[in-house]
């Protein structure tokens, strides 16, 4: 008999949906010797999520592919409300924007998942050759399903070791491929949670064959992103089952070009019919427009369903009740689904530190509703949470302790999806409310209302003492951008910000809080630690090129030191900047390792084409003044670490920038947007992931709080 083939692997990722390839991507970008395997036959073609929330663009964006996307997909701006009139005809109630202004360079926006799946295999594939592993590279090998999954507990506590054993088997294309309702049209019911799990019918099947292929794997770490009935998360154990509840509403999900006389069928819609149940119109690309449709004649009674009953046509006709008096139909329909609500989260998303659970979908690690367009979206920015912590870890880079807080603030946002979804779903699928005596019905005002403050705003965990943004508008929380993690070695909130929130919660950090870095909010008023650092336009110093900050922080896997300093021009204040650069090169920076880059890691910039002579610090410092550019000459007047020097490349001009009015793109304002005032400035640590770590002085005060954040997060060498 032949011998099973064995190799190791720093991380083994299962499953290529989108959690599974957000975290290919930045492993790729990190150089790290990485596999993922799927058990299906090939990536997405038609249906599954569709919705990109303004912080996952940006975060595409920072890879390089968030334009790709931006560019084909339909974007929306504005909801319209349809409800009942007294006589039971819908009739639009309002229209109301779609997203807030000025939040985001980015707006809520729609496109298959199959085309942004394409773009992050062509952005992993230009990640390589890396100069770390130019043997190696990530590509997506289908048709393997895992079998067993061990852990050494002995060896989870050796870095060096390999403590995971995953044995895997090869499919043929017959087993790998999910059972269709229709030979000539996709439907999503295999990944939906009305259909029983087929993996073990996979397995059996393969097992069967006399020709079976099994390989034995062994990983320093796995990432369970394998979404549907994930089988990672079973293979875990008890302590790790989904803990909420299952709602008796039914939906289903229909991609169609639609024929019809309905006036708002290129606007975002929801829709409450008198007695047939709710719709939500989705505007797509390509002409098309995925209804989501309430199935109110499905469930027979007590929460048990018929599924006999959900066919495409009986989601069909319950559209067209639901939007009676107008007209629809369609010629063209590309995918169709159905599945029933539940708003469910794990106990757990990480054992022993080695294996981790990503994404929202179907038995993964959280699961709610779709109709807020999160699924997709939270799955993604868990492995974009999860992806630098593990590849900087497995680079010896990172304090491996740090690999905690992906529970801690991954877990935290799932929670507060959770309750969300559970108000907005259940105001969306109630009957609405006849008149103000109606009390079993759903107000209308109540619903609308909901939907305006889950969907435009939310009020951020901790408030800085300031207004929230340059817009006055607080956190947003389905665009993404509202997330605010909580204080941990990664987030150093103030002291009064490290609250007992129930005789239940304590803070992580609560007990260490005096050893670790003390923020001091006012100095940014707009940085706030735990939340995303906000981009605004400022002008290269040398060249006057126009950028979008974000542009200047790729997702390379750097720490960002944003040193806002203020007019340069006076003696006093350059003479701070050249005492701060100073100290960097000599007491902060050689403490710490350098980090190689990938050809793609500037993906603003083009692709890098020239390697250096030595790779940067994993430290990246940036300057932003308000002098004018005409009083500062960058190599004569600031120190070496604001335009380092590289034998084979030379100075390095791309590290400073000005705060002024641009000559065909006007003005940034810059300080203002970031709350910073010009005669004080501030330090700004903002973590690979592109969130706020630490706000502080740019005084030498200032210093002992970054030396000590960098501290605590990253190995010295």
């Amino acid at each position: 008999m032949a011998s099973v083939p064995q190799s190791e692997v720093d991380v083994l990722i299962v499953g290529a949906g989108p959690a599974g390839l957000m975290l290919a991507l930045w492993l790729s970008r990190l150089g790290v010797v990485a596999r993922i395997i799927d058990k299906r036959t090939a990536k997405v073609f038609s249906g599954q999520a569709d919705g990109f929330q303004a912080r996952t663009l940006e975060i595409l964006d920072s890879f390089g592919i968030g334009e790709q996307v931006w560019k084909e997909a339909n974007q929306m701006f504005e909801v319209s409300f349809w409800n009942p009139n007294p006589s039971g005809r819908i009739q639009r109630n309002s229209r109301v924007p779609n997203n807030v202004a000025e939040l985001s360079r980015f707006t809520e926006s729609v496109l298959h998942q199959g085309r942004m799946e394409k773009f992050f295999l062509e952005g992993i594939a230009a990640s390589y050759p890396h100069p770390t592993s130019p043997a190696h590279q990530i590509k997506v090998e289908r048709m393997v399903i895992p079998t067993s999954l061990s852990i050494d507990e002995a060896k989870v506590d050796d870095e060096d070791a390999y403590p995971l054993t995953v044995t895997v088997q090869h499919l043929t294309e017959e087993e790998a491929t999910p059972t269709q309702r229709l030979s000539n049209l996709s439907d999503g019911l295999f990944r939906s949670n009305l259909t029983d799990d087929d993996v073990p019918q996979m397995i059996e099947q393969s097992s069967a064959r006399n020709d079976k292929r099994e390989e034995i794997i062994k990983a320093k770490y796995v990432a369970g992103c394998d979404g549907a009935h994930s089988w990672t998360r079973k293979t875990l154990g008890k302590d790790f089952e989904m803990r909420g509840e299952m709602t008796d509403f039914i939906w289903g999900v229909l991609d169609i070009v639609p024929i019809t006389d309905f006036p708002d069928i290129r606007n975002r819609c929801m829709i409450h019919s008198a007695s047939s149940g709710s719709l939500m119109i989705i505007p797509r690309e390509n002409k098309m427009v995925r209804l989501y449709i309430q199935l109110t004649e499905v469930s027979a009674g007590g929460g048990r369903i018929d599924r006999s009953r959900i066919t495409q046509e009986a989601i069909f006709k319950a559209a067209q009740k639901i939007i009676s008096p107008y007209k629809l139909d369609y010629h063209y329909c590309d995918w169709w689904t159905a599945y029933q609500i539940g708003q469910r989260v794990g106990d757990k998303f990480s054992k022993l530190g080695r294996v981790f659970l990503a994404g929202a979908s179907p038995d993964a690690v959280h699961t709610h509703s779709p109709k807020a367009g999160q699924g997709m979206n939270v799955s993604m920015q868990d492995t974009y949470n999860l992806g630098w912590k593990l590849g900087l870890v497995c680079k010896k880079i990172l304090r491996r302790e740090v690999l905690s807080t992906y529970e801690f603030e991954r877990k935290q946002i799932a929670k507060e999806l959770i309750a969300f979804d559970h108000k907005f779903s259940r105001l969306f699928s109630g009957r609405p409310a006849k008149d103000i005596m109606d009390e079993t019905g759903v107000s209308m005002e109540e619903f609308s209302n909901a939907f305006n403050m889950s969907h435009m705003v939310r009020i951020a965990t901790i408030r800085a003492p300031c207004e929230m943004g340059r817009t006055n508008h607080p956190s947003q929380f389905t665009s993404g951008i509202g997330v605010n993690y909580k204080p941990s070695a990664l987030v150093s909130k103030p002291a009064e910000h490290r609250i007992v929130k129930t005789n239940l919660e304590v803070e992580a950090d609560q007990n260490a809080a005096h050893d670790r870095a003390q923020s001091t909010l006012y100095l940014a008023k707009n940085c706030i630690p735990g939340m995303r650092f906000p981009s605004f336009q400022v002008i290269a110093h040398s060249g006057a090129q126009h950028w979008q900050l974000h542009h200047k922080m790729p997702s390379d896997g750097r720490f960002r030191l944003v040193v806002f300093s203020g007019d340069i021009s006076q003696a006093s204040r350059q003479n701070l900047v050249n005492d701060l650069g100073s100290w960097l090169s000599t007491d902060l920076l050689p403490k710490y390792p350098s980090i190689t880059l990938s050809p793609g890691s500037e993906p603003h910039a083009g692709t890098m084409k020239f390697t250096p002579d030595r790779s940067p610090s994993i430290i990246d410092v940036l300057l932003i003044h308000t002098a004018r550019r005409s009083d500062i000459e960058m190599l004569r007047d600031l120190h070496e670490v604001y335009h380092p020097f590289d034998p084979k490349l030379g100075w390095d001009y791309d590290k400073v920038f000005v705060d002024e009015e641009s000559y065909h793109h006007g003005n940034g304002r810059a300080y203002e947007g970031y709350g910073v005032d010009p005669e004080e400035g501030a330090l700004v640590i903002v973590r690979p992931d592109g969130y706020v770590g630490l706000v502080t002085s740019v005084e030498k005060k200032g210093w002992n709080e970054v030396a000590k954040w960098f501290r605590g997060v990253l190995r010295t060498i």
